[in-house]
This record gives structure tokens, C-alpha cells and sequence, in this order.
């Protein structure tokens, strides 16, 4: 956000916390009974309890408190590990996308119901290039193609059984993998992931153009429980 936001969890989207946006949706959902809260420090889970208590969600869900890692993998591990073991199912989404629809949660909980593992992710439509090296020299490249039918973006809520995706994430910590969402940990422990299309944007806050995008969307799009 270079540095235009202190907290993306917490800015104000139409004078609400960001992460209140989802937490609320899913508090929503009969099946979802418990929200395990992933923090940096105390200071940022001051804040967001403060913003928790002035929600409804707080007497519909069981909320759990976690201290975050170094690395996303890490904030995660440290969560599942909070977990009881007789959840079933393990929605991971990034505070940072308010937009989530309860629509799509409960697709996304039929279809882990059945497959273990199914994410939320859409199909990319710009023609994607592949540079030769990580240099910041952008000169002369000579640029590979790849094949966007076959490539899609990645969204979250990832979803997956509890006990599964458990042990993908202790096994990542064993053998030192870096990896960069959960479907990672997932498949490279052995499973296949499932995707659903995304029927609604499903944006991630990540520079300041996204604010006044979100905000947008929040206007044209109904509150949907």
C-alpha cells in the first residue's frame, strides 16, 4: 500500500473495517462455527477486537486469537495448529478481500464436502509473458509465452478438509518447502484441488487504486447473507 494505509485489514471500506466485510459473511453461514483470527503483533489484534465487538458476528461464531508468522505459510501453519480436531472443513481466506459472497461459500462447502479440496479463482484473460530472470532490468527481454487458457489466478477462500490440509502444512515445515498459497501445500502433498469459478469479483486490497475499486463494487453490488 506504500504506506498510504497503516493496516489493510482495517481500512475503512464505506466506514468499515475491511476484514469485518468477510468475517460478517461468513458468521453468516449456518455451518461455520468458529473464526480463528491471525494477527502480526498485539497492537493490530487490539484493534480488530475492538472492530469485532461492534459486529454480530461475535456472538455467531467462536473466535480464536493466533499469532502470525514471519511467512503466510507460517501464519497459517500456526492457525491450523489452534484447530479443534473435530472440525471437518477449513475455509483459509485473506482478510484483505472483502468481497466475498455467502453464495459462494456454500459452494465452495458442498464441492469439500466431496473432492477434500476446492479453491475460489478466476480465469485470466490478459496475455501472460514470462521473463527470463527476476532482474528489475526490463530492457530487450526476450519473452516467453505461456498459454493463459490453461492459467488461472488464484483466489481465497481456499477450502479444505481439516485433518488433510493439517498435515500438508506440517509436512511443508519438515521438509522446508516455500510455498506461496494453501492449494500449494495441498498438492504437493499428494492431493488434487478443485476449482470454483468465481461468479462475482473477488478482489484482494493490495495498492491504494484498490480501495476506491472496492469501495465501487461495494456500491453496485446488494448485500447478499
Amino acid at each position: 500500500m506504500k504506506g498510504e494505509v497503516e493496516d489493510k485489514a482495517l481500512v475503512p471500506l464505506r466506514g468499515k473495517p475491511a476484514m469485518l466485510y468477510s468475517l460478517e459473511v461468513f458468521a453468516e453461514i449456518e455451518s461455520i462455527k468458529m473464526a480463528v483470527i491471525v494477527t502480526r503483533d498485539l497492537i493490530q489484534r487490539k484493534k480488530i477486537a475492538i472492530a469485532v465487538e461492534n459486529t454480530s458476528a461475535r456472538d455467531r461464531v467462536e473466535i480464536i486469537w493466533v499469532d502470525g508468522g514471519r511467512r503466510r505459510q507460517d501464519s497459517v501453519r500456526n492457525a491450523l495448529r489452534e484447530i479443534p480436531s473435530g472440525i471437518r472443513n477449513v475455509f483459509i481466506h485473506d482478510c484483505a478481500r472483502p468481497m466475498i459472497q455467502s453464495q459462494s461459500i456454500r459452494e465452495l462447502t458442498v464441492i469439500v464436502n466431496k473432492d477434500k479440496g476446492v479453491c475460489l479463482a478466476h480465469r485470466l484473460v490478459d496475455t501472460i509473458k514470462e521473463v527470463e530472470s527476476k532482474s528489475a532490468n526490463l530492457r530487450l527481454l526476450n519473452l516467453k509465452d505461456r498459454d493463459r487458457s490453461r492459467l488461472w489466478g488464484m483466489e481465497t477462500p481456499q477450502v479444505f478438509d481439516h485433518s488433510m490440509i493439517f498435515a500438508a502444512y506440517e509436512q511443508a515445515e519438515s521438509e522446508g518447502w516455500e510455498i506461496t498459497d494453501d492449494t500449494s501445500a495441498f498438492i504437493r502433498s499428494g492431493h488434487r484441488v478443485t476449482i470454483l469459478e468465481t461468479p462475482y469479483p473477488n478482489p484482494k486490497l493490495t495498492v491504494p487504486n484498490d480501495i476506491d475499486y472496492v469501495e465501487f463494487l461495494l456500491d453496485k453490488t446488494p448485500t447478499e447473507q
